[in-house]
């Protein structure tokens, strides 16, 4: 159930009316969200239903050993058997095949011959995003940050709240569950709020995102040898636009689905193209994955707390991991090792030409600069991220370096697209708060005929098919 179509709107405004109607006895209206949230997966494939409820409750349950465990080696003792069973699950689905056809092309290039084992496993959709959230729970609980949580259903609705079960955000337990837990509370503002970030979001997806996906970045990364240099510049700048707005997009309605049923997901995205270092970059993009990473991986594999030569190594390592959660694709292993790369690179640079700290700030030229080479740098690694592989992203770095500039393919809607796309981007964050909040202040009349507008330009606009969003394949 797209968050882009019409089943889901119904679907949606079927449990906000539900939900709202059972407000005033909370148990039952969390059983209904965990109902609604289970209907919402299995409308994909019903057969993993038991899966998500499965480690869902193994890890509700080690969660609560630990907390009563006193002997630390037992704590750890649970502890390791939440990661091993978190990530063996995850390790099967995701990885077991790219491991069997790594190892086959691996030895048969040596002259070994293996039969071939591969399984052909279905991906369980949103399988990442809560695996992660369920594991960082149990961690918690281990690092004593919070405690295990009273009410098994709360914890079971934490997980599979649908607004965030596909593709994210991943949402702590300590931001979800209390809210889960409160008596709920509904505003006109929280629901106008919410339909503002659902409308933007499907705005973002459809007329940007899915517009330059099938008229440009599809068919320069299908067939790069059949366009122009200028073109495939343009085909990856329409990527970075295209995956932004798609993925902003996806996070924007599920933080206004929620909104709508009176809960708060955290930010995940901050104007990322407007960085001026890579480290910037990834404390605007993606931001509740970025958190994640830092948080259970670079701190535990040691962060900055042995030394600078062991810091740049955990740098590279997390965002080499970082990259393979994204998929199993040796391309995407590649897109993490060049930002950890980039990372330990920009922390080195910083221990070695510490700023002054009487030093004025940096100009506008200087911060343009550091912007637009950040920009392109991570262009280089969206090639990677899009490209099924190196071959393929090989194509496109080939014909890029030829320097051609005929460009009898760029239809003038698309510059107008791309411009509007990356103007809207660049544009202060406080012009979309105010215009967030003037949207509140209009009696619901006009917030409805603004709404049905676009409803109205997102028919003109939209493709024939819904068009899956790019996060869905992690």
């Amino acid at each position: 159930m797209l968050f882009n179509t019409v089943p889901y709107a119904v679907f949606l405004g079927t449990v906000f009316v539900v939900s709202w109607l059972l407000a005033p006895t909370r148990r039952l209206r969390v059983l209904f969200l965990l109902g609604a949230s289970y209907y919402f997966y299995a409308r994909w494939n019903y057969r993993f239903l038991p899966l998500i409820f499965g480690s869902s409750s193994v890890d509700w349950l080690l969660g609560n050993a630990i907390f009563r465990a006193k002997d630390p080696r037992r704590r750890r003792a649970w502890l390791i058997v939440t990661v091993v069973l978190n990530l063996g699950l995850l390790g099967f689905f995701k990885y077991y095949d790219f491991g069997v056809d790594s190892m086959r092309a691996l030895l048969g290039s040596a002259g070994i011959r293996v039969p071939d084992l591969a399984l052909q496993l279905t991906l369980p959709i949103g399988i990442s995003f809560f695996t992660f959230e369920s594991m960082s729970y149990v961690i918690d609980v281990y690092r004593g940050e919070i405690e295990p949580h009273p009410s098994y259903l709360e914890y079971l609705t934490f997980v599979a709240f649908f607004p965030h079960l596909v593709a994210g955000p991943i949402v702590r337990p300590r931001d979800l569950l209390p809210q889960l837990a409160a008596p709920p509370r509904y505003s006109a503002e929280l629901g106008a709020e919410g339909l503002f970030l659902i409308a933007t979001g499907l705005l973002k997806k459809i007329a940007i995102g899915d517009y330059l996906a099938l008229n440009l970045v599809d068919r320069v990364f299908d067939a790069p040898l059949n366009y122009s240099s200028l073109e495939c510049y343009l085909g990856v700048l329409g990527y970075a636009l295209q995956i932004y707005c798609d993925f902003s997009g996806y996070t924007d309605i599920a933080i206004g689905s929620a909104l709508l049923l009176g809960v708060r997901f955290p930010k995940n995205f901050d104007a990322p193209y407007t960085a001026h270092n890579i480290v910037d970059f990834w404390r605007r993009w993606h931001i509740s994955l970025s958190t994640w990473l830092r948080d259970y991986l670079y701190i535990s594999l040691g962060g900055n707390r042995r030394g600078r030569a062991r810091t740049y190594v955990n740098l590279f390592l997390t965002m080499l991991l970082g990259g393979l959660w994204h998929g199993a694709n040796w391309t995407f292993v590649a897109w993490g090792a060049l930002h950890g790369v980039a990372l330990a690179g920009t922390r080195a640079y910083g221990a070695w030409f510490p700023p002054r700290p009487s030093a004025e700030p940096s100009s506008p030229w200087r911060r343009a600069l550091g912007v637009f080479l950040t920009f392109h740098l991570v262009c280089v690694g969206w090639v990677l991220f899009r490209s099924d592989s190196f071959q393929k992203a090989s194509l496109v770095f080939k014909r890029l370096a030829e320097a051609s500039t005929q460009h009898p393919n760029l239809d003038p809607r698309l510059i107008l697209v791309l411009g509007v796309g990356f103007v809207s981007h660049f544009v202060p964050a406080n012009w979309f708060h105010a215009a967030k909040l003037g949207f509140g202040r209009l009696p619901a009349a006009a917030q409805a005929a603004l709404l049905f507008g676009v409803l109205a330009l997102l028919r003109t606009v939209a493709s024939a098919e819904a068009v899956p969003f790019v996060y869905f394949q992690f």
